[in-house]
């Protein structure tokens, strides 16, 4: 497992689970199978042996059964009752709960958070490692890039928050802040080590183990 330094161990991880899979038939994502075990068990581990000491999971679509059926000791669960929405409510309702509870640490650091989703198991523990490396303070905005286009994870500083949020609506999450913001991202290469695809529709369950 990764051990983050004082500073990264300020991020916390915000996983986004809350979809409900419509090109799915829907099946909600966080409980397709991967590895004999909800999909959303791989994306926490993943997360936490990234580095990320907390983690929130943003959950929607059949949020009791997902409690029931997947191991989610020790994370912050955060409900969004507005997830049909799209994914902007979700990070809305996950910058949120992160605000709640600080824009600092304990020893004063400037918080962040790394947003990853949970449909996206080609993007394994090594990519969040290298986003994370990159939190200097509460200003940060990283990307993890493929072959220098810009994906996930994203990272951002906790004095960065309430402005994501403001402008989280439908399905674009942080794009309409991250292309405002394009010129101050710091991007991370990580297609050596993941793969961005998404489980979108039937024909990519095939991805899924």
């Amino acid at each position: 497992m990764t051990q983050p330094t004082t500073n990264q161990a300020a991020v916390a991880g915000l996983l986004l689970a809350a979809g409900g899979g419509r090109r799915l038939g829907g099946r909600p994502k966080a409980l397709l199978p991967h590895r004999g075990r909800p999909l959303v068990e791989n994306a926490v581990r993943v997360l936490r042996e990234g580095g990320c000491r907390t983690v929130y999971v943003v959950l929607g679509a059949a949020a009791d059964e997902v409690r029931a059926r997947a191991d989610l000791a020790g994370c912050v669960l955060v409900d969004n009752p507005d997830w049909a929405e799209g994914m902007g409510s979700s990070l809305r309702a996950g910058l949120d709960a992160l605000a709640k509870d600080g824009g600092a640490d304990d020893a004063g650091a400037p918080r962040g958070t790394l947003v990853s989703l949970v449909d996206q198991p080609g993007i394994g523990a090594e990519a969040v490692a290298r986003v994370l490396a990159a939190h200097r303070s509460g200003d940060s905005l990283v990307a993890a890039s493929y072959d220098g286009k810009r994906g996930h994870p994203v990272l951002f500083g906790s004095r960065r928050w309430a402005d994501i949020a403001a402008g989280a609506t439908g399905d674009r999450g942080a794009r309409t802040y991250l292309r405002a913001h394009e010129a101050e991202i710091e991007l991370v290469e990580c297609g050596d080590v993941a793969e961005p695809y998404d489980i979108d529709t039937e024909a990519d369950l095939g991805r899924l183990q």
